[in-house]
C-alpha cells in the first residue's frame, strides 16, 4: 500500500510542475517474494537511497538536469526533475532483513521476500477409524 499525500487537483493536472514521482509496480511471484519495479530513468546509482524502517520501505533520489544544458537554452520541457521520495507499508509477512535491490537499464528492482512463517503450508489430515 502506498502512502500518498491527498491532492484533490491532481486528477485534474493542476499540480505544481516540479512535483514528481517515478511510476511503480508492486506484483507478487508465487509465495516467495514482492516485488517493487520503479522507472529512474538517467539517474545514477548514486542518487538513489534505499531504506527499510518500521515496516515502511522508503526510496528517495534526485533526478538532475544534464549538467551541459542550462536552464535559459530549453525550448520546450515536460520530463520532469528533481527530488522525489516514495513509501511504501510493508505487509507483516515480508522479512526486512532479506529485502534486496537492483538497478539496471534505468529500471529499480527491489526484492522483499515472505517470511517462511508466513508461506502456506499443506497439513494432512488423519482419518479417525
Amino acid at each position: 500500500m502506498t502512502i500518498v499525500r491527498w491532492d484533490a487537483f491532481r486528477d485534474f493536472g493542476l499540480t505544481a510542475p516540479s512535483r514528481w514521482e517515478p511510476p511503480v509496480d508492486v506484483y507478487q511471484v508465487a509465495d516467495q517474494e514482492l516485488v517493487l519495479k520503479a522507472e529512474l530513468p538517467e539517474m545514477a546509482r548514486e542518487d538513489i537511497d534505499i531504506t527499510v524502517e518500521n515496516s515502511v520501505l522508503t526510496i528517495k533520489g534526485e533526478k538532475k538536469l544534464a549538467s551541459d544544458v542550462k536552464d535559459g537554452h530549453f525550448h520546450h520541457v515536460e520530463r520532469r526533475y528533481g527530488a522525489f521520495s516514495r513509501s511504501f507499508s510493508l505487509p507483516p509477512t515480508v522479512d526486512p532483513s532479506r529485502v534486496s535491490a537492483e538497478y539496471k537499464n534505468g529500471v529499480l528492482t527491489v526484492r522483499l521476500p515472505l517470511r517462511e512463517d508466513a508461506k502456506p503450508r499443506s497439513i494432512n489430515i488423519d482419518v479417525a477409524a
